[in-house]
């Protein structure tokens, strides 16, 4: 009994197929081209992304550039301040006679309405100063100019008062040809010192000038011909 049981577990020995062997799949060795292209395209995703970046910050530097230049012509630029004499008055004239005239003994009084005009986006201040009276070449009357703020795109008034020195004037060698023709020729001078400053950035210092030339009419005792010149100098 035992030997037809070994013949038959020897029958399925043999039968039995045995399990096929795994199959070890290789990788086919990268060629040359194969590593050049990767590279390559390596590259060029990499050049592309650099691209872009330099772009996009060359397009920021543009609009900050852009932004400052209108900022720069617009409202950061510096406009020149100005002054300007509307009105000029000779205060005692018709209370003086000929013969107080002629010895220089009247006292007279010119009063000068004058504006200090800002452009600016920031207020102007300025230093006090002063300003003179002329009457060929030589003073003869001096005004303070207060210091003060003139505000953001506005204008300040101010009443410069000099007291007449006549004696300077009938003392002078063309006050006789002046009194003959009824006119006597008067100058005055003004100068002021002062600083814009804008968003604490921008500081500049200004020096504004102005001369007027007007005439004194000794008939009708007014003044006529007022003629004025400004100049600014940063």
């Amino acid at each position: 009994m035992s030997q037809p049981n070994q013949k038959l577990m020897a029958d399925d020995d043999q039968e039995k197929p045995l399990s096929p062997a795994p199959e070890i799949r290789h990788r086919p060795p990268t060629t040359v081209d194969e590593a050049s292209s990767t590279t390559s395209n390596k590259q060029s995703q990499g050049f592309r992304k650099c691209t872009i970046y330099c772009g996009i910050i060359t397009a920021v530097v543009l609009i900050i550039a852009v932004v400052l230049l209108v900022l720069g012509l617009t409202v950061l630029h510096v406009k020149n301040p100005q002054i300007t004499m509307n009105s000029a008055t000779i205060i005692g004239f018709d209370r003086v006679n000929s013969t107080d005239l002629l010895t220089g003994k009247a006292n007279l009084t010119v009063v000068a309405d004058v504006s200090v005009k800002n452009n600016n986006v920031a207020a102007f201040k300025f230093k006090r100063s002063n300003s003179s009276l002329l009457y060929h070449q030589t003073v003869i009357g001096v005004a303070d100019v207060p210091g003060g703020v003139a505000k953001a795109r506005r204008t300040m008034r101010l009443n410069l008062t000099f007291e007449v020195a006549m004696a300077e004037i009938t003392g002078n060698q063309q006050f006789g040809i002046d009194l003959s023709t009824g006119i006597l020729p008067v100058e005055s001078y003004t100068k002021i010192k002062g600083r814009v400053k804008i968003l604490n950035m921008i500081k500049k210092k200004a020096t504004v000038t102005m001369n007027c030339s007007f005439a004194v009419n000794i008939t009708s005792r007014g003044i006529v011909g007022q003629n004025c010149k400004r100049h600014v100098y940063f």
